[in-house]
């Protein structure tokens, strides 16, 4: 049972902070890394697994501090998101050469291990260079398996996978989990960290933004404000009409026509917005929500 504990930890390069201040403990089990593109997901990984050293802080791994730590290396299986791969290679070259790089006693058989768990057989004489996407993936995956590791560290392991493929990943990482190994992912996508981790952490800017389990990261997630943009045949009186209501925090008119409407009680907003309008005998023409990016939902965590 392996524990990676981040204490205080940020990177930055030069002017640029990619990681401010981040303190978290990964333990054993799946823990799902989530945050928009560019959060500091992949800087984060980096540090964790002892290819870059953190600016400030410490990441440790059961008390042992990562960087420059070669033994603790061979405790760490990491599934980078950019290719990491040899396109001169076969898949199977390529995975006993890791094999022989973690000083595995049976580079062979360890690595036609790794290759059947990740269902690579098929195409383990092919070089990579012939790969798809997904393939690519699931051929770093048993590299980062070969020499069996306690940590399991991947970097947007999903992208360029088909639907077959990501149901053999995720039920690969759940089993892992089980097993008791530490094992993290990082996704910008919500619903994909939802189906195989039992606890989430949120990175936004380069900001710790949250934790917890995904039935708490989607509340904190649906409570915040929304906003709308609504247009009506009588924007006016509908404006008079809502900015009275407990639903609604703030109503704008704009200078064209519709109206700007930031809601903070988004169930009681969604029943008394179409009763007031057709009470007072007003049309909706429009309701559209302008916040519901990624950057703006996670923003509002670090804001909150």
């Amino acid at each position: 049972m392996s524990e990676l504990v981040l204490e205080q930890v940020s990177r930055w390069y030069h002017n640029v902070v990619a990681v401010n201040d981040v303190s978290m403990t990964i333990g054993p089990g799946v823990t799902g890394l989530l945050g928009p593109n560019g959060a500091g997901k992949s800087t984060l990984i980096a540090m964790m697994s002892g290819f870059l050293a953190p600016s400030s802080g410490t990441v440790t791994l059961d008390g042992t501090t990562v960087w420059r730590h070669e033994q603790l290396y061979r405790q760490i299986g990491l599934v980078p998101e950019r290719e990491a791969a040899y396109d001169n290679l076969t898949g199977g070259q390529f995975v006993v050469a890791n094999a022989e790089l973690q000083g595995v006693p049976d580079p062979i058989a360890a690595a036609t291990r790794a290759i059947a768990t990740v269902e690579m057989q098929p195409a383990q004489d092919r070089k990579i260079a012939t790969y798809s996407k997904g393939m690519r993936q699931r051929i770093k995956m048993a590299s980062a398996l070969v020499h069996d590791p306690a940590v399991l560290l991947l970097d947007e392991p999903f992208n360029g996978m088909d639907p077959r493929q990501r149901l053999h990943l995720i039920e690969l990482l759940r089993r892992m989990g089980a097993e008791g190994r530490t094992v993290m992912f990082s996704s910008h996508i919500l619903e994909e960290v939802e189906q195989v981790a039992s606890h989430i952490e949120v990175m936004v800017a380069g900001r710790h933004a949250a934790s917890g389990d995904f039935g708490e990261i989607r509340r904190l997630m649906t409570d915040r404000p929304n906003r709308y943009l609504i247009r009506t045949d009588d924007d006016r009186q509908l404006a008079s009409l809502l900015i009275g209501d407990s639903s609604c925090r703030g109503v704008t008119l704009r200078s064209d026509d519709g109206l700007d409407v930031e809601a903070v009680d988004f169930g009681r907003f969604a029943v008394v917005l179409p009763q007031l309008a057709s009470s007072a005998g007003i049309r909706l023409l429009e309701v559209k929500p302008t916040d519901e990016s990624l950057e703006s939902v996670f923003a509002y965590l670090v804001s909150s």
